[in-house]
């Protein structure tokens, strides 16, 4: 092959050009009127105004508060529980993700069919060449008009087809497992969201009590000073744990403000949404459990929706190792076209030809990528197996836990109730004594205190109750939307009333 100086010297014009141009090339050095990185790694990079900003559109929660506080007078858990299912954005996304698997498992459902094109071209030419024209007569241009319908449908490829549509197929099962996931996790995150409120403000309530005996104690004491029945020491003694006891007033009116916050975003609105619920902690029913902690896993190997996704998941790879295999093989395709041609040669009938063909494609070599690709997919296969196992055991262990949880907490309700018992008697009869003056201002502080503790402890032990009874349904798989639990039969829809407040304005 020769290259002629003239060609050797555009191809040389051309490279320099492509080497001018190249060189000129840069980073552009502001993006919205700002630089486009900062000068140096220690140094922030400055944002640009929030005019520059364009601004995200982000929906509002299909029940906005107004709505809520006027048609709902009063909401049960049920009634919150369904709200933060309507409005939580984690159960929008979930679903909206397994709208799109199935839109992807109506595409792949679309190979089994013959895919038809229309192609249509309008070609206008003119032969200018000498060896166009005749007798010194010029060229007439040329018009042509074609119009082509082309048949195609894949009739073999080895599963590979079928492979693709199984896969699709498991992604889309597997997106609705997670939907159903995710709102046994909204569902659990709100009854834990629930309980916390009811027992903070139940604490709140228990310390204002404390308060006010410790403002009976200082009250007593100063007034037992001035009629010189009791010491300095002792007013000092009641003033400490006045102070204490504040204290733990003003700990549990902020636990309330942040349980507030956290019911509000497990419902869907902002954290400062002042949708206040008198909420409660109900009595623990006398009740235990029917089934045992085997029962209970065997369950959650079944009705655990996070691991069915897993189970698909770990088909859906499989299927993809079908698929990356079929393309080492063989594939039959048939295929057909019937064109039309309108043309501004001569007057005359119109062409229209067709073609009939049977196309076979067999891969030979392409540098061993499918066989590395088959490669990654199978190992791809085998690490999702692995996920789904490891999952299993999770799961098994979850549950395990879940049900010692729940059998301490019912020991715990039961031993805190008695400490509730033997201390209120402790206190009455320390108080007693104080006022008789055959006790000491000591005791009836230490007797005092160790009620507040036993007020806190019995709060605790019903609210970990409540919590723990739901992580296990909630574990198990079988945590109900509308408040119904299979494990222990309790009552359903526990009150609450919404105040009527002004948003953004904290309540106390």
């Amino acid at each position: 092959m020769s290259l002629t100086f003239r060609g050797f010297k555009g191809a040389l014009l051309v490279v320099l050009a492509t080497l001018i141009f190249g060189g000129c090339a840069h980073i552009p050095d502001r993006v919205q009127g700002v630089p486009t990185t900062s000068p140096s790694a220690e140094v922030p990079w400055p944002p640009p105004s929030a005019a520059a900003q364009i601004p995200v559109q982000t929906s509002s929660p299909p029940l906005p508060v107004q709505q809520v506080r006027q048609e709902h007078a009063g909401l049960s858990l049920v009634d919150v529980v369904d709200i933060a299912l309507r409005n939580n954005p984690a159960t929008h996304t979930a679903w909206e993700d397994a709208r799109a698997a199935a839109a992807r498992y109506a595409s792949t459902r679309g190979s089994w069919l013959p895919t038809v094109t229309l192609n249509s071209s309008l070609i206008h030419s003119k032969n200018t060449s000498p060896q166009g024209s005749t007798a010194g007569q010029p060229q007439s241009p040329i018009t042509e008009t074609i119009t082509t319908a082309n048949l195609t449908y894949l009739l073999l490829d080895f599963g590979g087809r079928p492979a693709v549509v199984e896969e699709s197929r498991q992604a889309l099962l597997a997106a609705n497992w997670n939907q159903n996931a995710v709102i046994q996790n909204i569902i659990l995150q709100v009854e834990i969201a629930f309980f916390n409120n009811a027992g903070a403000k139940a604490l709140l309530g228990a310390n204002r009590t404390s308060l006010a005996d410790a403002e009976a104690n200082l009250a007593a004491a100063e007034e037992r000073r001035r009629m010189g029945m009791a010491t300095g020491a002792d007013v000092l003694q009641t003033k400490t744990a006045y102070s204490e006891t504040l204290l733990a007033v003003q700990d549990a009116e902020g636990r309330v403000r942040k349980t507030k916050g956290a019911l509000a975003i497990a419902m869907g609105y902002p954290a400062n949404t002042t949708l206040d619920l008198e909420t409660e902690i109900p009595a623990v029913p006398d009740v235990t459990l029917t089934q045992t902690v085997d029962e209970l896993i065997n369950r959650a190997l079944i009705d655990r929706p996070d691991l069915q996704a897993s189970r698909s998941v770990t088909l859906q790879a499989r299927a993809r190792v079908k698929e990356t295999r079929s393309r080492m093989l063989p594939t039959l395709s048939a295929s057909g076209s019937v064109s039309r041609i309108w043309s501004g040669i001569a007057p005359g009938p119109q062409r229209t030809p067709y073609s009939l063909s049977l196309l076979m494609q067999i891969p030979l070599f392409d540098g061993f990528s499918r066989q590395f690709d088959l490669m990654q997919a199978k190992t791809a296969a085998d690490a999702a197996l692995e996920r789904t196992r490891s999952a299993e055991q999770q799961t098994t262990y979850q549950v395990f836990s879940a049900h010692s949880d729940f059998l301490t907490a019912g020991q715990r309700v039961k031993t805190t109730n008695d400490l509730m018992d033997s201390a209120r008697q402790s206190e009455e009869v320390a108080l007693g004594r104080y006022k008789e003056g055959v006790g000491s201002i000591l005791d009836l502080l230490s007797a005092q205190k160790s009620l507040a503790s036993a007020r806190a402890e019995q709060i605790n032990s019903q609210l970990s109750w409540f919590i723990a009874l739901a992580q296990l349904a909630h574990d198990v798989g079988i945590l109900d939307p509308r408040g119904d639990n299979p494990l222990v039969p309790v009552t359903r829809g526990y009150s609450s009333e919404v105040k009527h407040h002004d948003n953004n304005q904290e309540s106390k």
